[in-house]
Protein backbone atom coordinates (compact mmCIF):
# COMPACT_ATOMS: atom_id res chain seq x y z
CA UNK A 1 0.00 0.00 0.00
CA UNK A 2 1.22 3.49 -0.90
CA UNK A 3 0.05 5.48 2.11
CA UNK A 4 1.62 7.63 4.79
CA UNK A 5 0.83 10.02 7.62
CA UNK A 6 2.78 13.25 8.05
CA UNK A 7 2.84 15.38 11.20
CA UNK A 8 4.23 18.92 11.09
CA UNK A 9 4.20 21.23 14.11
CA UNK A 10 5.54 24.79 13.94
CA UNK A 11 4.84 28.01 15.80
CA UNK A 12 2.37 28.87 13.00
CA UNK A 13 0.60 25.58 12.22
CA UNK A 14 -0.04 22.12 13.60
CA UNK A 15 -0.83 19.67 10.81
CA UNK A 16 -1.65 15.99 10.58
CA UNK A 17 -2.01 14.79 6.98
CA UNK A 18 -2.73 11.30 5.65
CA UNK A 19 -2.30 10.38 1.98
CA UNK A 20 -3.19 7.11 0.22
CA UNK A 21 -2.35 7.10 -3.49
CA UNK A 22 -4.35 3.92 -4.05
CA UNK A 23 -7.56 5.15 -2.49
CA UNK A 24 -10.99 5.95 -3.88
CA UNK A 25 -11.04 9.75 -3.55
CA UNK A 26 -12.27 9.96 0.03
CA UNK A 27 -11.37 13.06 2.01
CA UNK A 28 -11.76 14.59 5.42
CA UNK A 29 -10.34 18.10 5.25
CA UNK A 30 -10.29 20.59 8.11
CA UNK A 31 -7.84 23.42 7.46
CA UNK A 32 -9.64 26.37 9.01
CA UNK A 33 -9.94 27.84 5.50
CA UNK A 34 -13.19 27.00 3.71
CA UNK A 35 -11.92 27.64 0.19
CA UNK A 36 -8.84 25.45 0.70
CA UNK A 37 -11.04 22.70 2.18
CA UNK A 38 -13.14 22.86 -0.99
CA UNK A 39 -10.10 22.70 -3.28
CA UNK A 40 -8.52 19.77 -1.41
CA UNK A 41 -11.80 17.86 -1.31
CA UNK A 42 -12.18 18.06 -5.07
CA UNK A 43 -8.45 17.38 -5.50
CA UNK A 44 -8.90 14.10 -3.58
CA UNK A 45 -11.99 13.17 -5.58
CA UNK A 46 -10.38 13.77 -8.98
CA UNK A 47 -7.01 12.19 -8.13
CA UNK A 48 -8.71 9.22 -6.43
CA UNK A 49 -6.22 9.74 -3.57
CA UNK A 50 -7.60 9.40 -0.06
CA UNK A 51 -6.60 12.52 1.89
CA UNK A 52 -7.16 13.55 5.49
CA UNK A 53 -5.98 16.96 6.70
CA UNK A 54 -6.33 18.35 10.20
CA UNK A 55 -4.72 21.77 10.59
CA UNK A 56 -4.78 24.29 13.40
CA UNK A 57 -3.14 27.39 12.01
CA UNK A 58 -2.78 31.08 12.76
CA UNK A 59 -5.70 31.98 10.50
CA UNK A 60 -6.34 35.06 12.65
CA UNK A 61 -3.28 36.50 10.84
CA UNK A 62 -4.37 35.28 7.40
CA UNK A 63 -4.41 31.97 5.51
CA UNK A 64 -0.82 32.15 4.19
CA UNK A 65 0.91 29.87 6.72
CA UNK A 66 -1.92 27.33 6.66
CA UNK A 67 -1.98 27.12 2.86
CA UNK A 68 1.80 26.95 2.47
CA UNK A 69 2.33 24.41 5.26
CA UNK A 70 -0.41 22.09 4.00
CA UNK A 71 1.24 22.27 0.56
CA UNK A 72 4.57 21.33 2.17
CA UNK A 73 2.99 18.39 4.01
CA UNK A 74 1.16 17.11 0.93
CA UNK A 75 4.37 17.30 -1.11
CA UNK A 76 6.39 15.57 1.60
CA UNK A 77 3.80 12.80 1.88
CA UNK A 78 3.73 12.44 -1.90
CA UNK A 79 7.49 12.09 -2.38
CA UNK A 80 7.88 9.71 0.55
CA UNK A 81 5.07 7.41 -0.52
CA UNK A 82 6.32 7.29 -4.15
CA UNK A 83 9.71 6.04 -2.94
CA UNK A 84 12.17 5.28 -5.74
CA UNK A 85 9.38 5.76 -8.35
CA UNK A 86 9.76 2.20 -9.61
CA UNK A 87 7.04 1.24 -12.08
CA UNK A 88 5.15 4.56 -12.18
CA UNK A 89 4.11 6.23 -15.43
CA UNK A 90 6.06 9.32 -14.29
CA UNK A 91 4.23 11.70 -16.64
CA UNK A 92 0.67 12.94 -16.73
CA UNK A 93 -1.16 15.76 -18.46
CA UNK A 94 -4.70 16.96 -18.94
CA UNK A 95 -6.55 19.91 -20.42
CA UNK A 96 -9.62 20.34 -18.26
CA UNK A 97 -12.71 22.49 -18.90
CA UNK A 98 -15.02 23.92 -16.26
CA UNK A 99 -17.69 26.16 -17.72
CA UNK A 100 -15.77 29.06 -19.35
CA UNK A 101 -12.47 28.09 -17.69
CA UNK A 102 -9.92 25.87 -19.42
CA UNK A 103 -6.69 24.84 -17.68
CA UNK A 104 -3.80 22.70 -18.83
CA UNK A 105 -1.79 20.81 -16.21
CA UNK A 106 1.21 18.59 -16.86
CA UNK A 107 3.52 16.81 -14.43
CA UNK A 108 6.86 15.04 -14.54
CA UNK A 109 7.75 13.17 -11.34
CA UNK A 110 11.36 13.92 -12.14
CA UNK A 111 13.10 14.50 -8.83
CA UNK A 112 13.55 18.14 -9.88
CA UNK A 113 11.41 20.92 -8.41
CA UNK A 114 9.96 23.32 -10.96
CA UNK A 115 6.65 25.13 -11.19
CA UNK A 116 5.45 27.01 -14.26
CA UNK A 117 2.28 28.77 -13.11
CA UNK A 118 0.35 31.04 -15.47
CA UNK A 119 -3.21 31.02 -14.12
CA UNK A 120 -3.82 34.79 -14.23
CA UNK A 121 -6.72 34.85 -11.77
CA UNK A 122 -8.67 38.08 -12.40
CA UNK A 123 -9.69 38.95 -8.81
CA UNK A 124 -7.36 39.40 -5.82
CA UNK A 125 -9.75 37.45 -3.58
CA UNK A 126 -12.09 34.48 -3.90
CA UNK A 127 -14.42 35.04 -0.97
CA UNK A 128 -12.03 35.74 1.92
CA UNK A 129 -9.19 33.79 0.26
CA UNK A 130 -6.25 35.65 -1.32
CA UNK A 131 -5.96 34.40 -4.91
CA UNK A 132 -2.15 34.64 -4.79
CA UNK A 133 -2.14 31.80 -2.23
CA UNK A 134 -3.03 29.31 -4.95
CA UNK A 135 0.42 29.78 -6.44
CA UNK A 136 1.97 29.61 -2.94
CA UNK A 137 0.25 26.27 -2.36
CA UNK A 138 1.58 24.77 -5.59
CA UNK A 139 5.12 26.09 -5.00
CA UNK A 140 5.13 24.53 -1.53
CA UNK A 141 3.86 21.24 -2.94
CA UNK A 142 6.33 21.16 -5.85
CA UNK A 143 9.35 21.97 -3.69
CA UNK A 144 8.51 19.23 -1.20
CA UNK A 145 7.43 16.66 -3.80
CA UNK A 146 10.48 17.22 -6.06
CA UNK A 147 8.52 17.26 -9.28
CA UNK A 148 7.93 19.48 -12.28
CA UNK A 149 4.44 20.92 -12.63
CA UNK A 150 2.98 23.18 -15.29
CA UNK A 151 -0.37 24.89 -14.68
CA UNK A 152 -1.55 27.13 -17.51
CA UNK A 153 -4.84 28.97 -17.96
CA UNK A 154 -5.99 28.68 -21.55
CA UNK A 155 -9.30 30.47 -20.96
CA UNK A 156 -11.50 31.71 -18.14
CA UNK A 157 -12.97 34.80 -16.50
CA UNK A 158 -14.43 33.52 -13.22
CA UNK A 159 -11.78 33.30 -10.48
CA UNK A 160 -13.46 30.44 -8.62
CA UNK A 161 -13.86 28.42 -11.82
CA UNK A 162 -10.22 28.97 -12.80
CA UNK A 163 -8.91 27.90 -9.39
CA UNK A 164 -11.18 24.85 -9.21
CA UNK A 165 -10.30 23.88 -12.76
CA UNK A 166 -6.59 24.03 -11.86
CA UNK A 167 -6.92 21.82 -8.77
CA UNK A 168 -8.96 19.26 -10.73
CA UNK A 169 -6.50 19.31 -13.62
CA UNK A 170 -3.47 18.79 -11.37
CA UNK A 171 -5.32 16.02 -9.55
CA UNK A 172 -6.04 14.17 -12.76
CA UNK A 173 -2.52 14.46 -14.16
CA UNK A 174 -1.01 13.27 -10.85
CA UNK A 175 -3.43 10.33 -10.85
CA UNK A 176 -2.07 9.31 -14.26
CA UNK A 177 1.59 9.89 -13.34
CA UNK A 178 1.54 7.69 -10.21
CA UNK A 179 -0.22 4.75 -11.87
CA UNK A 180 1.86 1.61 -11.94
CA UNK A 181 2.60 0.46 -15.48
CA UNK A 182 2.53 -3.34 -15.15
CA UNK A 183 4.80 -3.77 -18.16
CA UNK A 184 7.52 -1.77 -16.36
CA UNK A 185 6.66 -2.56 -12.73
CA UNK A 186 10.28 -3.26 -11.73
CA UNK A 187 11.90 -0.44 -13.69
CA UNK A 188 12.75 3.16 -12.84
CA UNK A 189 11.18 5.32 -15.60
CA UNK A 190 14.43 7.01 -16.62
CA UNK A 191 17.46 6.19 -18.75
CA UNK A 192 19.58 7.37 -15.81
CA UNK A 193 18.30 4.48 -13.70
CA UNK A 194 17.36 6.85 -10.88
CA UNK A 195 14.95 9.72 -10.37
Amino acid sequence: MRNIEIVRNTAETKIRLYLDLDGSGKSNISSGCGFLDHMLTLFARHSRFDITVDCQGDTYVDYHHTVEDIGICLGEAFVRVIGDKRGINRYGDVTLPMDEALVLAAVDISGRSMLRYTLDIPTPKIGDFDSELIEEFWWAFVRSANLTLHIKKLDGTNSHHIAECAFKAVARCLKEAVKIDEQYRDEIPSTKGVL
